[in-house]
Formats: C-alpha cells, sequence, structure tokens
C-alpha cells in the first residue's frame, strides 16, 4: 500500500509540473546526478541529487532543473518564484510590445470635390477606427486639372482633421508626393 501511494504521489507531481509547463525543483527532481550551477552562475560541479538539495537550502534557494535533456541533467541554485515572476513580466512585456507592433494604419481616400455625406461617412468610419488605438492616413487624389489647385486638397484634409480633433491629432502634416496629398491622424492619448 505505501509503495503504491509513493508511486501515485511521484506522477501526481510529474503531472502538475507538465500541466504548468513549469521546471521541476527541489524533491521533484528524480535524477541521481545533476551538474550544479551556483546562485552567480559559477558551474559547482556533478553532485549527487542530495547533495544539491542541501547545497541549495543552506543556501536559502531552490534547486531549478533547468536542462533535463543534457546529461548529466543541469540544475540551478536560484530563487523560483522570483524567476517565475521575471518570466511573467517579460511575457507581458513582449505582449504588449507585439500589440504595439501589429497596430494598423487605415487609409481613406478623399476627393477635392467630395460630397457632404460621402465626407461625413468617412470621418464616422475613421473615428470608430482611432478610437480601437489605430492610425489614419488621409490621401487626396488629384486628377488632371486638380494639380493646379492643391490647395484645395489641402482645405480637404484640414477640414477632415478638424471633424476627428476630438478623437485624434496630427502625426504628419499634409504633404504632397507625387498627385497625392498625404496626411496622418493618431489616436489622442489619454491623459
Amino acid at each position: 500500500m505505501c509503495l503504491l501511494f509513493s508511486w501515485c504521489k511521484i506522477l501526481e507531481v510529474f503531472v502538475i509540473a507538465n500541466k504548468e509547463k513549469d521546471l521541476f525543483i527541489n524533491e521533484q527532481i528524480r535524477a541521481k546526478e545533476v551538474m550544479v550551477i551556483g546562485p552567480n552562475g559559477e558551474q559547482l560541479g556533478i553532485k549527487s541529487i542530495k547533495d544539491a538539495i542541501t547545497l541549495s537550502t543552506y543556501a536559502g534557494f531552490d534547486l531549478v532543473m533547468i536542462n533535463p535533456n543534457a546529461n548529466p541533467p543541469v540544475c540551478k541554485v536560484m530563487d523560483y518564484n522570483k524567476f517565475k515572476y521575471q518570466n511573467k513580466k517579460k511575457q507581458k512585456e513582449n505582449i504588449k510590445k507585439q500589440r504595439e507592433a501589429n497596430l494598423e494604419m487605415k487609409e481613406y481616400r478623399l476627393s477635392v470635390a467630395i460630397d457632404v455625406h460621402d465626407f461625413n461617412t468617412r470621418v464616422k468610419n475613421s473615428s470608430k477606427y482611432l478610437e480601437k488605438g489605430h492610425k489614419i492616413k488621409a490621401v487626396v487624389r488629384f486628377k488632371g486639372r486638380e494639380m493646379a489647385h492643391t490647395e484645395l486638397g489641402r482645405e480637404v484634409l484640414e477640414r477632415f482633421a478638424e471633424a476627428l480633433s476630438s478623437v485624434a491629432e496630427i502625426e504628419q502634416k499634409p504633404i504632397l508626393e507625387g498627385r497625392n496629398m498625404t496626411m496622418i491622424l493618431m489616436p489622442k492619448k489619454e491623459k
């Protein structure tokens, strides 16, 4: 009965460690000998598991199996909770950076002779997009003789920016590039 109970406990510990995708620590390590790395990164050599655990407890840390596939397995003396906390913090930071990198830029095409209803529709759609945290690129394309009156396109873009002034601020003022005049709007930063 006692042998069966201890075997179940070993399986339970193994399953818990694999479920959480955690590293094995202290008594969870089942190797006979391990390569021990100290808390400052120095190699302490190959030691029996009992010696390694007593060494880590005297230092006030945990013995954590870093590389179970090595021969012998590599264990490090460290504060396991601090290690987990730092990993979680790094993951959150990476996710945050990834979100910032995935922000899209939506392009809205306007014309010099845009109708009031079309203009209002583009303003409404772009304000929804800006509220999600994305940037807007407003473009006026000049056709034929409209190139002689680029100031009309600039007025349309400025009117567009003014209509969105409650949710956006100008990142890049209107610039003429060939036949296109572009302006970039970004969402207002909350204070």
